[in-house]
């Protein structure tokens, strides 16, 4: 069964964990959300759905401006040859579709798969924005009450550092 954004909020609200939501367009892309950045608080953020050779399954949560390296992630990970989840799996996994990914979603992960991936820049932003399990919002709350959601589901998040900001 998957969580609705109702429970979602609900759930932050039992942890004591202050959020606010912004309506917007639909959105599948990084690119999708460049002219709303002015608008909803926070960092905009991307979450990678990935899968290794081994069939281990990772969600890596980063800035949505930095460059993912997935050697030097399959390196500080102990994983083999990332690659993208596909939709299905996605779906049986986090119960959302492309578009929709971030650590929200992890209320969905009943069976404990995802290997969660924090980067580290991210992390010492002081809030940060996700879809709150649809595409057509963002929800800004404080990074360190990112981590306590996360934790809250039983994950012990891997925070490193994901990629190269542009120059």
């Amino acid at each position: 069964m998957t969580a609705t954004e109702a429970e979602l909020f609900a759930h932050l609200d039992r942890l004591g964990i202050a959020h606010e939501t912004v309506e917007h367009k639909p959105m599948f892309t990084v690119e999708d959300g460049i002219d709303l950045r002015e608008t909803i608080p926070g960092l905009d953020c991307k979450n990678l759905f990935l899968k290794d050779k081994k069939g281990a399954i990772w969600l890596v949560v980063m800035p949505a401006d930095k460059r993912a390296l997935t050697n030097q992630l399959e390196k500080s990970l102990g994983s083999a040859r990332l690659s993208f989840g596909a939709p299905p799996l996605l779906l049986e996994v986090l119960g959302i579709t492309p578009g929709a990914v971030s650590p929200f979603a992890l209320l969905n992960d009943h069976k404990s798969l995802v290997n969660v991936v924090l980067d580290s820049d991210m992390m010492a932003a002081p809030l940060v924005n996700f879809h709150p399990l649809r595409n057509t919002a963002s929800t800004a709350l404080k990074t360190e009450d990112l981590l306590r959601f996360i934790q809250s589901l039983s994950y012990k998040p891997v925070i490193t550092d994901c990629g190269l900001w542009p120059d």
